[in-house]
This record gives structure tokens, C-alpha cells and sequence, in this order.
């Protein structure tokens, strides 16, 4: 770990390059503690930020965002053709939708009544109808949605993204994940929001908003002058330190953290508390619902909204689990049966808030620079198990909004049944190769050197959904 005596040449790279390069990373990035990426970006941005709306468990889309005449005309009949394994291989008979289906919007796409107030907003969503998964069960599908590998140790995309882009607020982490004490994390853990190998500073900071204070720890215990000091001494410290071994990066990402944490405590308490907004923004949120489980996703939904304010680079949301089939805590739109009760529970908790979101990140002018994207880690089955569908990773659907792309275009289809995708079929790579290059990064050019390769969210894959681009 520690290095050799120093020399007159380990004494010139330390003062030259060594300080030097601590330098041009502050002037690069003049936010304290901001992680450090491209000095420039790739080409003109349209995004500045992400929210990803994250449906743990599996949204059926022939029931929401896909639907199906065939799945009516065939119902009780056996599946025709090849069917696929399943997680469970209980293979039952075609499966209509409990929901009716219509057109939205000027631009006439077709849904279903799931989500009645979202699809009110069609003309805003792009729908990839033809996504694909690489596997069916929840924590591998987890971490392949989130990181692009299906096992820990892989930088999740948000960690990516607040890598390439650093931070826009030296008083914020560049990325957030919302959750409730009625939420659960996804299966494959916290790891889901972590960085990696990447710097440390990029990771997932996880705030609970049923605590009064979101973060645990964040009131002070000392003044804010002392603070001050214990700080620069330890910073002078851990310098010291990184000067002699060789993880200096490793060492210094924690300053950076120590230093976001300080900030944090003034600005966090400001930020949680939303008793200053107006009372028609928690009625348009659904903040103030009878329904618990909306109430508490509308509270995220406000707060992802002030969270984009203040410049954070991307936040994820989480839904609550309404305890209905077989969805559970970590993955609550699992619903391998009584579909019908269980996602037209989970659609109410989520419809009125994201709807809001979507309707006030457009008013205050902050859609054009924030990308919205809704999506889970697989679809549903278009065939019955029991009274629920299985899961599906062969096609399914995700909508993505605003961030510069069209609005009111599918991209992609499913076969009749919506089983397979048959039309320019998409990957999570392709979703986060497009994401990446709204906010200005070409995804293959975003990389960072690893166990002597240089990895990459999108692996070697991916393409930008360039006719949705705006």
C-alpha cells in the first residue's frame, strides 16, 4: 500500500503533476468536492438532470402502455406457437386486460386506462414498446436495468452520470434516491445505487422522507465554525496521507464526501421541507391524499421536482408496497396474481403524482432540461398464471419525457400478443446510451479505467434512439 521513500523524481511528480493536477481539477470542477469527469461535454446538452420513476417488480405493459386487441379476441384460448421458459413455468391461457383501451391526445397513441392521468399526457411521452431484458428474475434483472451487468460491483447509472457530469451544487450529492419507511430497496440491495469503482462521491445518497430528518445524522452537533476547522484539519490530514500510499483517489473522495456532508446540513432541512409550498402543489401532487401510499409517492415526486431545482444530476424514486398478490416490498408490481386488485392499487398510488410532475416540471420551464424516464426491470406475460401474468423480458414497454426528445412517438412494437419485440427492438443499453447522450455524453466515450479495461456503462453495446430525439 505505501510506496516507496520518495525521490528527486517522486518529488517532481508529486509537485509538478501531483499539485498541478489538484489545481486544474478545482478550476475544472468549482464546486468543492465535485466528482470529477469530462472537462467538456461531448456535443450540445439538451438535459441537465434525470428522474427515473423505477416500477420495481414488473409493469405489465399489454395492461398499461401496449395494449393488445388479440389478448380479447383469443381469451381462454391456449398461447399459439412457441412459448418461452417462464420464472415459473406456470403457463396458463391467453389473458385479456382487466383495463379498456383508447387513444390520447392529439397524437392519438393508444392506452389503457391504468394510469388515466398519465396517458391524459400523451402528447408528452416517448414509449419504447419494444424493450427487451437479458434476464427474468428480479435482483439479476435489477442490477442489469440499473449498471448493464447482472452482479454487484458495477457502478450504477446514476453514479455514471454524476461521474461525467460532476456536480452542479457543491451543497447536494449529484445523486439521490427518494424513498419512505413503506418502501422497500429493490432486490439486489443498495448496491443498485452504488458507484463501483468509480469515485466514491458518485454513489447513491438515499433520503428518506418519512424522517423528519431525511438523512440520518444531518443536524449538527457543533457549531458550524468548529465544524470548520475539524474539517480543514483533517483535510491537511488525509492530504498528507494520500501523498504517501497509493489510493490518493480513494483517500481524496472522501474529503470530497466529508465536504458534501458539511454543506448538506444546511441544506438538506431547507429541502425536505416542503410545509412553504402552496397548497395547490400538495393537492396537485397528491401530497395530501387519504391514500397513504399516494401521499407518500407524491412527496417524492415534489421532491424530485425541488431536487432538479437545486441542480441535482439524477434522482430515483421508489414505490411503496401496497401488499397485494405477490408483490412485496422490494419489487411491489409483482403481481403474479389478482393483477386486476394488485396493479390497480400500485397505479393509484403512482398516477396522480407523476402526472403532477410532469404537468409542473412543464409550467415552471424545467421539462426541457429534465429527463423523465419510467420504467421497470421486465414486463408481464400476455397468458395467465392464475389470476396474475408472469414475468416477461422479451418486450415490454418504458416511456420516457421531456429532456429534448419528442413527444407523443412510440418507438418499437411487440407481436400481437405483446410477447416478443418485433420492430426495432431495444435494450437497457440502448436506453442509457440515449439518456447519456442527452445530457451531452456519447456513451462510448464515457469510460474509466478498471482492472485494465475501460469500462463503460453501456458495456460495447448500445445505440441512441435517435428518432425520438427532438
Amino acid at each position: 500500500m505505501f510506496r516507496d521513500t520518495a525521490n528527486r523524481r517522486d518529488f517532481l511528480k508529486l509537485t509538478a503533476a501531483g499539485v498541478g493536477g489538484w489545481a486544474a481539477s478545482g478550476l475544472i470542477n468549482s464546486t468543492q468536492g465535485a466528482p470529477a469527469g469530462p472537462t467538456v461535454l461531448h456535443h450540445p446538452a439538451k438535459a441537465e438532470s434525470v428522474i427515473l420513476l423505477y416500477m420495481s417488480g414488473g409493469v405489465s405493459h399489454v395492461d398499461s402502455f401496449d395494449p393488445k386487441p388479440m389478448l380479447k379476441q383469443m381469451h381462454g384460448q391456449p398461447m399459439p406457437g412457441r412459448v418461452e421458459r417462464t420464472q415459473f413455468d406456470n403457463v396458463g391461457k391467453i389473458q385479456q386486460s382487466y383495463w379498456e383501451s383508447q387513444k390520447y391526445g392529439e397524437s392519438g397513441i393508444e392506452m389503457t386506462n391504468l394510469f388515466p392521468k398519465i396517458a391524459a399526457q400523451a402528447d408528452d411521452l416517448a414509449i419504447v414498446r419494444a424493450m427487451t431484458a437479458n434476464f427474468s428474475e428480479h435482483a439479476q434483472a435489477n442490477f442489469f436495468f440499473h449498471t448493464g451487468f447482472p452482479f454487484l460491483g458495477h457502478p450504477s447509472a446514476g453514479a455514471w452520470v454524476a461521474y461525467g457530469l460532476g456536480s452542479k451544487n457543491a451543497t447536494l450529492p449529484p445523486y439521490v434516491v427518494l424513498k419512505t419507511d413503506t418502501c422497500g430497496i429493490p432486490h439486489g440491495g443498495v448496491s443498485l445505487f452504488g458507484n463501483g469503482f468509480l469515485p466514491a462521491n458518485t454513489g447513491g445518497s438515499i433520503f428518506n422522507l418519512t424522517n423528519k430528518n431525511a438523512v440520518p445524522n444531518i443536524t449538527p452537533s457543533v457549531a458550524r465554525e468548529q465544524q470548520r476547522v475539524a474539517l480543514d484539519a483533517i483535510r491537511q490530514l488525509d492530504r498528507g496521507f494520500a501523498n504517501r500510499v497509493a489510493v490518493e483517489q480513494a483517500v481524496m473522495d472522501c474529503v470530497a464526501n466529508a465536504e458534501t456532508a458539511f454543506e448538506m446540513q444546511q441544506a438538506v432541512p431547507e429541502l425536505t421541507d416542503i410545509t412553504h409550498e402552496p397548497q395547490h402543489i400538495h393537492e396537485l401532487y397528491g401530497v395530501t391524499d387519504k391514500n397513504p401510499h399516494t401521499a407518500q409517492y407524491g412527496r417524492q415526486c415534489l421532491m424530485a421536482r425541488r431536487l432538479v431545482e437545486r441542480g441535482v444530476r439524477f434522482v430515483e424514486l421508489s414505490c411503496s408496497s401496497v401488499r397485494i398478490g405477490a408483490g412485496n416490498d422490494a419489487n411491489p408490481w409483482d403481481q403474479h396474481g389478482d393483477i386486476k386488485r394488485g396493479h390497480g392499487a400500485m397505479a393509484e398510488q403512482v398516477d396522480r403524482p407523476i402526472a403532477a410532475l410532469l404537468r409542473d416540471l412543464k409550467q415552471r420551464g424545467l421539462l426541457e432540461s429534465t429527463l423523465v424516464v419510467f420504467a421497470g426491470e421486465f414486463g408481464r406475460a400476455p397468458f395467465a398464471q392464475g389470476n396474475g401474468r408472469d414475468h416477461n423480458p422479451f418486450g415490454f414497454s418504458l416511456w420516457l419525457a421531456g429532456g429534448g426528445l419528442k413527444g407523443g412517438v412510440v418507438h418499437g412494437a411487440t407481436d400481437e400478443f405483446g410477447y416478443h419485440a418485433i420492430e426495432n427492438n431495444a435494450t437497457i443499453y440502448d436506453l442509457w446510451a440515449t439518456v447519456l447522450h442527452q445530457l451531452g455524453i456519447d456513451h462510448e466515450r464515457l469510460t474509466y479505467r478498471y482492472s485494465g479495461r475501460d469500462m463503460r456503462l453501456t458495456d460495447v453495446h448500445g445505440f441512441v434512439w435517435r428518432d425520438i430525439l427532438g
